[in-house]
């Protein structure tokens, strides 16, 4: 068998897929609880890497940069003796009592498994999207939103994401426009008030996006006003989308899934197999957020410990 020969080094007690705020939890909470840790990902801090300021995370204060934040989480978790391995995972999956973890630098054997694998950014299926992504579109404030300095860009979307992240963008930008398909807004009210109260936003409810259109980069954003039909050019450099997130592969089969394909998990944060558990983005629930995903980490690495304990 595969794992008859895999030596000590690549043998651990529990593996950890996924470097985001609740892979890393659960890493500190399974090596502070003794087991011998291993947690991957080829980029570390998943989608909190692009939180302009962490203002809602409990003792957070001053609010911090979501990539101050995982800096910080990484050094609390190699404290701990844990093993960090920067590489991307392929698959998963169980043989006997144990489970093998294929990755892009080599195969590693484990007792139980946590999967923090998140989600990724929907797009918006419009004619350009793809071909100008790199271009003008981006999924990221943090990341590229210096490309953009004193331009003018548009933020499509109405959630939380959306407007954090347009407000961080009126801080670069000459201006900023929120365009959401809806009336109203899924954000926060207390951002929707920052943005409503900033000079450089402006706020457009009730447009369809249906296309991003530009030769070599991003030109203009066309739209449609959903009460009037009224089709509207918004002319931009940049456009980036927050329109919601889907989960990302889960790389073990057998896994029961809601409809939208988010792992079920029970109270334990056990999957529907055994020493498997799932925490973060990628697991059904009503709240996606970095302070339940340490959350989810935690009570994951907690039940780990349970089950390979006995």
């Amino acid at each position: 068998m595969a794992d008859e020969n895999m030596n000590e080094e690549k043998s651990f007690d529990l593996i950890i897929i996924g470097g985001g705020p609740a892979g890393l939890s659960a890493a500190v909470y399974a090596a502070r609880s003794g087991l011998k840790t291993m947690v991957l990902d080829s980029v570390w801090g998943g989608q909190a890497v692009e939180i302009a300021e962490l203002e809602n995370y409990p003792g957070v204060f001053p609010k911090i940069s979501g990539p101050e934040y995982i800096n910080l989480l990484k050094d609390q978790v190699q404290s701990f003796g844990t093993v960090m391995l920067q590489a991307r995972a392929l698959s998963a999956k169980k043989e006997g009592d144990s489970f093998l973890v294929e990755t892009e630098k080599g195969l590693f054997k484990s007792k139980a498994l946590i999967l923090a694998t998140g989600a990724s950014h929907k797009k918006l299926n419009v004619p350009g999207e793809t071909e100008l992504t790199g271009r003008g579109v981006s999924y990221c404030a943090v990341c590229d939103g210096h490309f953009f300095k004193n331009r003018r860009v548009l933020v499509a979307g109405g959630g939380d994401s959306a407007f954090s992240q347009a407000l961080y963008l009126s801080n670069i930008c000459a201006h900023v426009d929120i365009v959401h398909r809806r009336d109203g807004y899924r954000a926060a009210a207390s951002l929707i008030k920052r943005a409503e109260e900033c000079e450089n936003i402006t706020l457009n409810p009730n447009y369809k996006i249906t296309g991003i259109e530009g030769k070599f980069k991003v030109d203009r954003v066309m739209a449609v006003n959903n009460a009037t039909g009224e089709e509207k050019a918004f002319e931009t450099d940049g456009v980036f989308v927050f329109v919601g997130m889907s989960p990302a592969d889960t790389l073990i089969e057998g896994l029961e899934k809601d409809s939208a394909g988010y792992v079920k998990v029970d109270s334990k944060m056990m999957t529907s197999i055994e020493g498997v558990f799932a925490a973060g983005d990628n697991v059904s629930k009503g709240i996606r957020q970095v302070v339940t995903a340490a959350n989810d980490g935690a009570i994951a690495a907690l039940s780990a410990f349970d089950y390979i304990k006995g």
